[in-house]
C-alpha cells in the first residue's frame, strides 16, 4: 500500500513537472518569435537660470606678502578675516545684492607654514539673478584677500517642465529613428514593448575658481543649463 502511494505521488510530480516545463517552451517560443527594434533617443535642452550661486572663498593673509621685499619668515601683519568680510559686504552691498542673498557655506582654517601660523577662511554663498552682477563684484572686489571665486550652480524655477520637455523629446528621437529604420526594411513600426530611461547627463561644468580670469568672457560658457537626456525604446515590428 505505501508502495501505491510513493508511485502515486511520483508520477503526480513527474506529470507537474512535465507541464511546468512545457509552459517554459511555449513562453520561450513566443519570446523568440518576438519581432522588435530597440533604439535609443536623446535630446539636449538649454536652459536660462534665473538663480546664479557665485562662491567666494576669503582667507586671512600677511600684509607682508604683498610688499614685494619681506621673506615668508618674516610675516608679520596678519589681516584678520573679519576685515576681509567687512570689504567684501561692502562691495556686494555697493553692487546692489541684499544681505539676505548671502550666506556662509563654511569655514576653515589654513596652515601657513612660511608664516608658521593659521589663516582662517570662509567661503561664501552669494545668491546672484543676472551675469552682469558678477562683472561688477569683480571690478570693485579688492582680490588680496580673495583665495577663489567661482559659480557653485545655476538654478531655474520651471527645472521640472524642463525636465518633462527634454524626455519627451527624446521619445519623439527614438521613435522617428525606429520608424525610419524599420521601414527601409519594407516593414511598419508597431506599438511600444519598453521603455528605459536612462541616466540623465549635465553638460553644465560647476566650478571656475581662477579669480584672474573671472571677468565676462571667461564666463561665456556658464550662461545656460544645458542638460542631456536618453530614452531606450522597444518598439514591435509589423508586416
Amino acid at each position: 500500500m505505501q508502495n501505491l502511494k510513493s508511485n502515486s505521488i511520483f508520477m503526480k510530480t513527474r506529470a507537474l513537472a512535465l507541464v511546468i516545463s512545457l509552459l517554459a517552451t511555449f513562453s520561450l517560443q513566443a519570446q523568440t518569435n518576438e519581432r522588435y527594434i530597440e533604439v535609443t533617443g536623446t535630446s539636449e535642452i538649454e536652459i536660462v537660470p534665473d538663480k546664479i550661486h557665485y562662491l567666494i572663498e576669503i582667507r586671512e593673509y600677511f600684509e607682508e606678502e604683498f610688499d614685494e621685499k619681506s621673506k615668508p619668515e618674516e610675516y608679520r601683519t596678519k589681516v584678520p578675516l573679519s576685515k576681509i568680510e567687512q570689504g567684501l559686504r561692502k562691495v556686494l552691498a555697493e553692487t546692489g545684492i541684499p544681505q539676505n542673498a548671502i550666506r556662509t557655506q563654511e569655514v576653515g582654517d589654513y596652515w601657513r607654514q612660511q608664516g608658521q601660523d593659521f589663516l582662517v577662511s570662509k567661503q561664501l554663498d552669494i545668491t546672484l539673478t543676472d551675469f552682469n552682477q558678477i562683472n561688477e563684484i569683480v571690478s570693485r572686489i579688492d582680490t588680496k584677500g580673495v583665495h577663489n571665486m567661482r559659480i557653485g550652480e545655476l538654478e531655474n524655477k520651471d527645472m521640472l517642465a524642463y525636465h518633462q520637455k527634454g524626455k519627451i523629446e527624446a521619445l519623439k528621437a527614438a521613435q522617428k529613428k525606429a520608424a525610419y529604420l524599420v521601414e527601409a526594411l519594407g516593414k511598419r513600426l508597431g506599438g511600444v514593448i519598453r521603455i528605459v530611461e536612462q541616466e540623465s547627463g549635465n553638460a553644465f561644468p560647476f566650478a571656475q575658481s581662477n579669480v584672474l580670469s573671472s571677468d565676462a568672457a571667461s564666463f561665456d560658457n556658464f550662461r545656460t543649463i544645458k542638460k542631456n537626456y536618453s530614452m531606450q525604446v522597444r518598439f514591435e515590428i509589423t508586416d
